[in-house]
């Protein structure tokens, strides 16, 4: 019996092999975000609530037909230095209905096709205001909504260009915020308060 020569194991590899093996608590969210294994637990009712206003709204107001999915895990490119890929799981993961992007998608799946991506700031507001916000703009999603219930404001990122999106509008909740093509509609927040 001969032995092959195996190519020796990266830090990724390890990191992303450790990643995809882990059992979390059921409820609990895992996601890889720029090298670090990042565990939350499951949302309060509020978080929920922020979430279903958008979803109502996009659904009921938007120019283009959407699709919705509230777990959808994401493939992105990663900015770290260990070359391998960010697997994020938004609050929201918005993509045109005609494109119907989550039918036969693996958990992971590449963000290609996705019109926006929804968090809502809970347990770890800082993530979602900075890490996942260079992850979703090399990801080249073209918005980014983020509601953040410590500032009590809602901020829309667009224009993804490497590592951070170049434009931003942030609103006190209560206060609408334009949401452009594809959706084309202002969102109401007065039910945010």
């Amino acid at each position: 019996m001969t032995a092959m020569a195996h190519e020796p194991l990266t830090q990724a590899d390890v990191l992303l092999e450790g990643f995809l093996a882990l059992d979390t608590p059921e409820g609990f969210r895992a996601e890889l975000i720029e090298g670090e294994i990042v565990v939350t637990p499951p949302p309060d009712g509020d978080h929920e609530d922020y979430i279903e206003l958008i979803v109502e709204q996009v659904y009921g107001r938007s120019r283009t037909r959407m699709q919705f999915s509230g777990n959808k895990g994401l493939k992105l490119h990663s900015g770290g230095d260990l070359g391998l890929k960010d697997r994020v799981i938004p609050d929201g993961t918005f993509a045109p209905r005609e494109l119907r992007l989550y039918r036969g998608a693996e958990s992971w799946m590449p963000c290609d096709g996705v019109a926006m991506v929804l968090e809502v700031t809970s347990t770890k507001p800082k993530a979602d205001r900075e890490a996942k916000r260079r992850c979703y703009a090399r990801g080249g999603i073209p918005l980014y909504l983020l509601v953040d219930r410590a500032a009590s404001s809602i901020t829309l990122f667009s224009d993804p260009d490497k590592d951070d999106y170049r434009e931003h509008c942030t609103r006190p909740l209560g206060k609408p915020l334009t949401l452009p093509e594809p959706f084309a509609f202002d969102l109401d927040t007065a039910d945010f308060l």
